[in-house]
């Protein structure tokens, strides 16, 4: 994998019903290998359009179109020649409502294994379940249970097994979709922490709209706003030397970055309404 393995090329995403609707403006950026990127901007700035924008899961909405390019390792993800799923394994996504499919809880873990056929025999789709269970700190809270139906679990527990169900396909990169925000606190302090041990392994970028939750996790921050990204940098120099006047009003001023003090848990920070993107179904404008 490169150190950038996914990079957007002006991209722009548009939405063409009653009306036109630029929600993503000529979008330049690289997320880092093994790194934590958390986007954030005010409601309706083109938040989850962009990252769905990544891979590709804007084709399951009527009238977008998409300009520019998101680059995987230096090829297109809008080839045509690759089927989106194909993309999507590569590309995962975790969804900002957690939704266990109505299957158990082994088979919500082995469904992406079982459609792309990544497994030898019962004996080892058996131990990729456990492996995936595993990585989310979840296989000790169901290792007795694993043919119960996945809706039976907690909220956030649903959310990890969402997150074991993205990961057993071995992508490059997880997108999450503020995966934290139908939590309550003890869950998603279980979904941080469990986040953050992956990010070594994988390309993370996380939609968030707590600043809080942003400095506890991110190593790096895009920060949108009407579909353009106004600044990006490492947590530290984003937050405690930001260089545009958008940003600084919008996180309130230079503030430090401190990982002990904000590893309490997590908090909300009330998202500020600015408008500009439009409608999809099934997204949150954000």
């Amino acid at each position: 994998m490169t150190d950038t393995p996914l990079t957007t090329d002006q991209l722009s995403v548009t939405y063409t019903g009653d009306r036109e609707i630029e929600a993503v403006k000529g979008v330049s950026i690289g997320f880092p290998a093994n790194t934590l990127t958390t986007i954030i901007g005010p409601s309706g700035c083109g938040k989850s359009t962009l990252l769905k924008s990544l891979n590709r899961l804007h084709e399951i909405q009527e009238n977008v179109t998409i300009d520019g390019d998101v680059l995987l390792s230096g090829d297109s993800v809008y080839n045509t020649d690759v089927p989106a799923p194909e993309i999507r394994k590569r590309i995962g996504y975790v969804p900002q409502t957690p939704t266990a499919l109505p299957v158990s809880i082994y088979e919500n873990v082995a469904y992406g294994l079982r459609i792309h056929g990544d497994y030898e025999s019962k004996a080892d789709l058996d131990e990729k379940v456990e492996t995936y269970l595993r990585k989310v700190n979840l296989w000790d809270e169901v290792a007795d249970r694993l043919d119960a139906p996945g809706a039976e679990l907690s909220t956030g527990q649903i959310q990890r097994l969402c997150v074991a169900r993205s990961l057993a396909v071995e992508p490059d990169v997880l997108l999450c979709d503020e995966v934290t925000s139908a939590l309550d606190p003890v869950s998603a302090e279980s979904v941080e922490k469990t986040l953050k041990r992956l990010k070594s392994e994988y390309t993370i970028i996380l939609v968030t709209h707590s600043m809080a939750q942003a400095r506890r996790l991110a190593d790096e921050v895009v920060f949108l706003y009407l579909g353009e990204v106004i600044e990006s940098n490492d947590v530290r120099s984003f937050f405690e030397d930001p260089q545009q006047e958008r940003t600084k009003a919008f996180i309130g001023g230079p503030t430090p970055v401190n990982r002990e003090d904000n590893a309490t848990g997590p908090t909300t920070t009330p998202p500020t309404s600015a408008g500009g993107e439009g409608p999809a179904a099934g997204d949150d404008k954000q």
